[in-house]
């Protein structure tokens, strides 16, 4: 795509995902289409022969790019189908091309503002996208989008939904009292409010004054035929790499921001080094942190040839095949995906005791928590399951049966189906199906 801004009129409104919402996520398969037919075409016969009409949801987000919340979206979208839905995303601030691209979305967005990080007041530009594709359903997600709901207010929008999935550095010490009021008009225009973990479900309710039982909770999951342990994919990514076989890789998937505190793996990685624990550290994942993460390692005579930056990926699933030891060392989290992705894959992990982690990981059982920026602690942990293979894996084997029996992507896009389906009933809406 040459430009990055969409006008409503640029976009055909037709549904990109091409999943069946009546096989189960990890079943499902794409829908061929025959040659010279359109997409509209097809979702026209899709519609005939369902003989329903179909649920629109329009996702708003703030920026479509390699994070945790629009992966979630598209599984969403390819979790549902095209047989009882009909997706749109509205961004505020553009999207990443060549993620848009890889998703199916590619002239498929609206885009709502422009790229600057500075405040813009976009109610009405919100508003005329909303009267243009006319959703049964608006989703917003995080602050970022929260704007949506009095536009979808404004719009007549049947259903409005916003939910929060994570934290941002600003929010560790508690919001402004201007945010918080904002948070708390947006909210009451909503249908309902959800999080994806208990702890961010009590943090929202006390930051917009609100009873905890005003919003609802609705866990990530990962899709675990996708995330499993494959030995010759861990031979091949190792050699790929130049991960030596015999090596303890202790690695880690995300941002490389300042709230995903790198800083503190790469010095208990170092401290193991110097015990004479033989690790290498692989670090997937891009961002400004990344000249600071590489110089320290560079000044370091224990870690320099022993770290690999693998950079940002589509596919994780090899690179997590490719370690040993697993570590999510961040200041602050919502609900990983990359944790669960890292226990679906039957790898031990460890993680800092903040946000939703301690609902993920039994501690001692299915994984580790460690306080958040304590090196020695981290290091002391590492030693020992980098000396103990056996260890290794019986936390590994008890991390994938917690994913299996409690956060299957299967649940999680149930979970979604069933609360649009019920809210669409509350509001009467035609496409939604009948109990």
């Amino acid at each position: 795509m040459s430009k990055l801004m969409v006008t409503p009129h640029e976009i055909p409104l037709v549904n990109s995902a091409l999943v069946c919402a009546v096989k189960p996520p990890e079943q499902a398969s794409p829908v061929e289409l025959p040659d010279g037919d359109s997409r509209a075409e097809m979702n026209q016969r899709v519609g005939r022969q369902s003989g329903q009409p179909r649920l629109s949801v329009l996702h708003v987000i703030d920026r479509m790019g390699m994070g945790g919340t629009e992966v979630g979206i598209l599984k969403v979208i390819n979790g549902l189908g095209q047989e009882c839905f009909e997706h749109r995303i509205c961004t505020i601030r553009g999207y990443d091309e060549d993620f848009s691209r890889a998703g199916g979305f590619e002239g498929q967005l609206y885009v709502a503002g422009r790229l600057n990080p500075g405040f813009q007041f976009l109610l009405g530009r919100l508003a005329r996208i909303m009267r243009e594709f006319c959703p049964d359903i608006v989703h917003s997600r995080n602050w970022g989008a929260i704007e949506a709901m009095p536009a979808a207010r404004l719009s007549g929008v049947p259903v409005k939904i916003h939910s929060e999935h994570g934290y941002e550095v600003d929010m560790l010490e508690g919001l402004p009292n201007r945010r918080r009021l904002l948070r708390r008009c947006a909210y009451a225009a909503a249908d309902a409010v959800f999080t994806v973990t208990e702890e961010l479900r009590t943090y929202h309710a006390r930051q917009a004054w609100l009873p905890v039982e005003r919003i609802r909770v609705l866990s990530n999951g990962v899709d675990t035929s996708r995330f499993v342990r494959r030995s010759r994919e861990r031979e091949e990514t190792r050699q790929r790499l130049g991960l030596a076989d015999k090596s303890v890789v202790i690695g880690s998937v995300g941002r490389l921001v300042p709230i995903k505190d790198h800083t503190t793996l790469l010095k208990a990685a170092d401290l193991l080094i110097e015990r004479g624990v033989p690790v290498q550290v692989l670090l997937v994942g891009s961002g400004p942190e990344l000249v600071k993460h590489q110089e320290f390692v560079a000044a370091s005579p224990r870690l320099s040839g022993r770290v690999v930056f693998a950079g940002a990926s589509s596919d994780v699933a090899p690179l997590l095949n490719a370690m040993d030891i697993f570590v999510l060392p961040s200041l602050s989290e919502g609900m990983s995906n990359t944790l669960l992705e890292a226990m679906a894959s039957s790898l031990p992990v460890v993680a800092t005791r903040v946000g939703g982690n301690p609902e993920l990981i039994e501690d001692g059982h299915s994984g580790w928590l460690f306080e958040p920026g304590n090196v020695m602690s981290l290091a002391t942990i590492l030693e020992r399951m980098g000396c103990d293979a056996i260890v290794r894996q019986e936390i590994a084997q008890a991390a994938r049966k917690r994913v299996e029996e409690h956060f299957s992507l299967r649940d999680m896009i149930d979970g979604y189906r069933n609360l649009y389906f019920e809210l669409a009933r509350k509001r009467g809406v035609p496409a939604a199906p009948r109990k």
